[in-house]
């Protein structure tokens, strides 16, 4: 569902690109700040088969409703957008709420003995949950793009499958029950850490007091009210979890894939020959190469490394993959600087865009007050390489437009506003040069689709359809249609119908992010004779050209997220995993707030966010290496039995005896 979010944001709600990708983000952190509620709600209360059963309820609910948000006829946009933040919201709570329970409610179907099947069924689990992933991110852009409802992308269909198919999932999962082993709740162990630091800070700060001695660690204070073991354990847990700090900006960047990436693709050039991928498709990739990767490191590379007498510990393996993700958003900063080469030149106050089109026979010399533009005549039918700029002195002025045709000199007065495009179209009408000055598009036509507006150049007025679906009439002497936005196709098919019949319209290939100006100039012989100018330039940046960001973040995440939950897991005892598990679920939780942050508080040129994203994940794997440099790797069996050995004060609501150390 996530693969398809931002562009229905963009293109149901026509939010723009920051916002869309802030709420975006804000969904993404939602869905991860929730497997805390899960988690407390399967310990402590539901136990986890209950909670898996409620919550995926909850999953199943939001989803309906954010498909009924998606129907364009149910109400207006302020209800669409109710529901879809509702639909939303419960979705967030469903999704995370289950994500701690799902593979722990797994483990628990093995007895203790059983490790080889356990390590197994997790392999399994990991294995089907990116086997999900890739399925999805590749099947649902299908059902939004190439299914229509309502006239439009079927959205409503892209978020009701994934409800249908949640049904159906809780249905077998229920049919199960009785050969599962359910646990009963135990309590849970993430509140007891939780209370337990914040009492040792309470506790500490109410004896401030310099009479009162210290002790070994801030902690240790915890002990008038917990068991030496816990605080042990919470000791343990709170190294690792120092460790967790920097690592939100990996997720940062690596959960951008859905939002800023999946934008870029949409000013890219899709068409790979035998298919044309949905732009919210390349999502897909990532899944693919987990897939890929995963022997390929565990069974070939890491082996390698190890042969040539590297120590490749845990921490160097998490640097290098956020330097591979830092690396993936450098390239994307290059693709972005060459997308932008075929956008339109920024608009500024007292500036606008002008190009001519002429319409006539002969060329014409084209001389406009106070601008040094059109050196050269414009040639008949000359297709414009490019816009040329009008400075105004204000937000508007009228300007003197002289045209000179076969020795004749003709002028015309037109108002100009400023940070407008404009197309100043010639022609010769009842024997006499004339023209009109007409607005152009500003921007590229979004989500790859192509603009194409007619100018009718009969003397009888017209009706066109381009695909079956729209009926756009023109004018006769020059009228001008608007837009039309199509998705990127060859239109050989069309139909114009004048007086005096109906012919065959035929506009060739309308590619991605163009516009275009199609003028009618005549109908002979069951055809209409068309003229068409390019007026914005397709995308012409092949989509392939992602592929080299996606095999580095891909990479990086085998590297980053895989080795990093090992790594945690075995710096800490037993019971305290789920308390990591929390803690790095949080990681992307804040990852995605600060891709939300930043999207809303600084807005900038696409590809100066990602220099500045690449920037940051660098200096922040500096930090972290250091961090790592200096954190000594523990076996907790052995720290426990160290903390046991130690000697603990004496408790009461005030600490009045303590051990002395004397040199002798």
């Amino acid at each position: 569902m996530r693969a398809v979010l931002t562009l229905y944001f963009i293109s149901f709600f026509h939010w723009d690109e920051n916002l869309s990708t802030a709420v975006y983000h804000a969904f993404s952190a939602l869905c991860y700040f929730t497997p805390v509620i899960g988690a407390i709600m399967a310990d402590s209360w539901l136990g986890k088969y209950k909670t898996i059963i409620y919550l995926s309820i909850v999953y199943v609910v939001g989803h309906l409703i954010k498909s009924v948000g998606a129907i364009p006829s149910l109400g207006n946009q302020a209800v669409h957008v109710v529901l879809s933040m509702v639909g939303l919201f419960l979705i967030a709570l469903g999704t995370g709420g289950i994500k701690p329970c799902v593979s722990a409610f797994g483990g628990d179907q093995f007895e203790e003995e059983h490790t080889s099947e356990r390590s197994k069924f997790f392999s399994v689990f990991y294995l089907s949950i990116n086997a999900g992933s890739l399925i999805s991110t590749f099947v649902t852009p299908v059902l939004r793009g190439d299914v229509k409802c309502f006239g439009e992308d079927c959205y409503a269909l892209a978020f009701g499958v994934p409800a249908a198919l949640m049904v159906l999932a809780l249905v077998v999962f229920i049919a199960g029950s009785g050969l599962y082993r359910k646990t009963p709740p135990q309590g849970n162990v993430l509140l007891e850490v939780c209370k337990c630091i914040g009492f040792a800070i309470k506790n500490r700060l109410k004896n401030r007091s310099h009479q009162i001695p210290k002790r070994d660690h801030w902690l240790d204070w915890a002990s008038e009210q917990y068991s030496k073991q816990l605080i042990a354990e919470v000791k343990m847990v709170t190294r690792v979890l120092f460790l967790f700090l920097p690592l939100p900006m990996f997720w940062a960047l690596f959960d951008q894939q859905g939002s800023r990436w999946t934008l870029q693709a949409t000013k890219m050039n899709a068409d790979f020959g035998i298919y044309v991928l949905q732009p919210d498709q390349m999502q897909f990739l990532n899944p693919l190469l987990i897939l890929v990767f995963i022997p390929i490191f565990d069974l070939g590379l890491y082996p390698l490394i190890s042969m040539c007498k590297f120590n490749f510990t845990p921490i160097r393996k998490m640097a290098t993959g956020m330097i591979l993700a830092g690396m993936a958003f450098g390239l994307a900063a290059i693709v972005e600087v060459k997308i932008n080469e075929t956008d339109m030149p920024q608009l500024v106050p007292k500036e606008s865009l002008i190009q001519v089109l002429n319409l006539a026979k002969n060329p014409v010399q084209v001389t406009i007050q106070d601008q040094n533009l059109f050196q050269q005549p414009v040639e008949a039918f000359q297709n414009p390489d490019e816009y040329s700029h009008l400075i105004l002195n204000g937000e508007q002025q009228s300007l003197r437009f002289i045209l000179q045709h076969q020795g004749s000199s003709l002028a015309f007065n037109y108002t100009v506003k400023e940070k407008s495009v404009y197309s100043l179209i010639v022609f010769e009408a009842e024997g006499s040069l004339s023209s009109r000055l007409i607005t152009d598009l500003e921007a590229k036509p979004e989500n790859g689709l192509a603009a194409v507006r007619f100018i009718n150049g009969l003397s009888q007025d017209v009706n066109l359809t381009i695909d079956s679906k729209q009926f756009i009439p023109v004018q006769r002497n020059y009228g001008v249609s608007g837009y039309s936005l199509v998705e990127r196709d060859t239109y050989d098919n069309g139909k114009c119908i004048t007086e005096t019949g109906e012919f065959t319209l035929d506009l060739g290939l309308l590619d991605f992010g163009a516009s275009y100006t199609v003028v009618i100039t005549n109908v002979s012989g069951g055809g209409v004779q068309t003229w068409k100018s390019e007026d914005i330039k397709a995308n012409n940046v092949h989509m392939a050209w992602q592929l080299p960001q996606y095999l580095l973040i891909s990479a990086g995440e085998v590297m980053f997220s895989i080795t990093g939950l090992a790594f945690s897991y075995s710096q800490s005892p037993a019971s305290m995993k789920s308390v990591l598990q929390a803690g790095w679920l949080l990681t992307v939780a804040v990852g995605n707030t600060l891709v939300l942050v930043v999207a809303q508080a600084a807005p900038m040129a696409q590809w100066a966010e990602f220099v500045l994203f690449t920037v940051l994940l660098f200096a922040v794997c500096i930090i972290f290496s250091i961090m790592g440099y200096f954190y000594v790797s523990v076996d907790p069996e052995d720290l426990e039995e160290k903390e046991e050995k130690r000697e603990t004060p004496s408790r009461g609501n005030m600490i009045s005896l303590v051990t002395q150390k004397t040199k002798l």
